[in-house]
C-alpha cells in the first residue's frame, strides 16, 4: 500500500482520450453528435472492483446508467445531472461532490465548454 497525492488536473488535455460517450454505453441526447470522454486513472483500472481518476467530457447532453458506485467532486466546470427516477435535477459546480449508487440512470448536461470530475467507484 502506497499514500498516493492526486494532482489537480483541471484541462481536458492533462486527460487520456477515452473515446466518445456512446462507447461508454451512453446516450447523446442534445448537443454534439459524438460528446468525447476523457479521463485519467488515480488507482487502479476501470474494470476493478475498486478504481479512482479523472473523468470528464466537452458539452453536451446524454444518458448514463451508473455500472458502479461512486463518490465524486467537479475539479472543473458545470453540470446539470437528472436522477431519472425522481425526476430531480442538481447542478454542479468546481468544488461540489456526490454520491450515486450503481444503476441510477442519470441524464447529464454539460453547461460548460467542458467538465471534469474525480471520482472513487465500487462495483
Amino acid at each position: 500500500m502506497a499514500l498516493t497525492s492526486i494532482g489537480k488536473l483541471n484541462q481536458l488535455e492533462d486527460l487520456d482520450a477515452w473515446g466518445q460517450i456512446t462507447d461508454l454505453g451512453g446516450e447523446v441526447l442534445d448537443g454534439s453528435p459524438n460528446v468525447k470522454v476523457f479521463g485519467k486513472m488515480s488507482l487502479g483500472a476501470p474494470t476493478d472492483a475498486i478504481s479512482s481518476g479523472y473523468f470528464g467530457t466537452e458539452k453536451g447532453k446524454y444518458r448514463l446508467v451508473y455500472p458502479f458506485s461512486e463518490q465524486a467532486v467537479i475539479v472543473f466546470g458545470e453540470v446539470a445531472i437528472t436522477d431519472e427516477s425522481t425526476g430531480v435535477t442538481t447542478t454542479f459546480k468546481a468544488g461540489d461532490f456526490w454520491v450515486v449508487e450503481k444503476g441510477t440512470s442519470t441524464v447529464w448536461e454539460v453547461k460548460s465548454d467542458f467538465f471534469i470530475k474525480h471520482y472513487f467507484a465500487v462495483v
